[in-house]
């Protein structure tokens, strides 16, 4: 199944894993809302929500760039309004948008607290819930969350608990969703690599130089994406889904080329957190 023509929105994406999910849409011809905050440029991070779509229109789709807040209501709504009226509808929503905050629960302030509450489990849940109602006329509608499966051993659970509470947010409103709307014929489903991915959150505050050359490529992720949202919604949903897994599936048994630093063995690469 192709997504040529197709439809998604996305929260965040500006840069990394969001971006390079775009972009392989984007090579099918697909079209993509992005909503986002990056108006301009950050003084440490590469990419803005309009560099994303010139990026997006020159891989090949359709860019829709919206500069906006996950957190607020009526900024959400917009979004889907605008997305269905400039595109016709909508067919996959893509909960990118996260913060992290890996401090431990003593250090961690109450304002980073509900951030990562309101981006990461209210924003998900809100933004799916505003695109139901579209999602409904989809041939093939697909929410897909970045987020990984609930691993209640004591060694997550009390790594970051604030982090992790707000993490397992978006994957439990996730589940919910696809049960929920397992009628309407409305898949969802959460993903997460087995490995660490060389992103601006990897280098700033996972280890930086020596963790992002032991990581694979955002591609890893984005070809993932890709196989899960092309999948039949109906039948595939509920799941908490591996990246490697995914694309192991599919018949990729090879994955030296996703190699942040090419050459690097698989054995040598750094695990990524909420995996045993």
């Amino acid at each position: 199944m192709s997504l040529a023509g197709k439809t998604i929105l996305m929260s965040g994406g500006s840069r990394g894993i969001g971006l390079a999910i775009a972009l392989r849409a984007a090579a099918d011809g697909a079209n993509i809302a992005m909503l986002a905050k990056t108006d301009t440029p950050h003084p440490k991070l590469e990419g803005t929500v309009h560099s994303a779509a010139d990026a997006i229109r020159a891989a090949g789709g359709q860019a829709l760039p919206i500069v906006g807040d996950v957190r607020d209501d009526a900024q959400v709504t917009e979004a889907v309004l605008k997305t269905q009226g400039e595109f016709g509808g909508i067919d996959v929503v893509i909960n990118n948008a996260s913060v992290i905050d890996l401090s431990r629960s003593l250090d961690l302030s109450a304002k980073k607290y509900d951030l990562m509450q309101d981006v990461n489990v209210r924003g998900t849940f809100m933004l799916s819930r505003a695109a139901v109602p579209v999602l409904r006329d989809s041939a093939n509608p697909h929410i897909l969350s970045l987020s990984p499966p609930l691993n209640l051993s004591p060694k997550w659970l009390g790594a970051h608990t604030g982090y992790t509470l707000a993490k397992y947010g978006m994957t439990m409103a996730t589940l919910g969703l696809a049960a929920e709307f397992a009628d309407a014929g409305i898949a969802a489903n959460t993903l997460w690599p087995r490995t660490t991915i060389a992103t601006a959150a990897v280098q700033n505050l996972l280890g930086g130089d020596r963790v992002m050359a032991a990581s694979r490529t955002a591609d890893i992720y984005a070809d993932a994406a890709y196989s899960v949202i092309t999948k039949p919604a109906s039948s595939y949903t509920g799941q908490t889904l591996i990246v490697e897994d995914v694309l192991e599936a599919d018949g990729v048994t090879d994955f030296s080329s996703y190699a942040a630093v090419p050459g690097t063995p698989d054995d040598r690469l750094f695990p990524d957190i909420f995996l045993d």
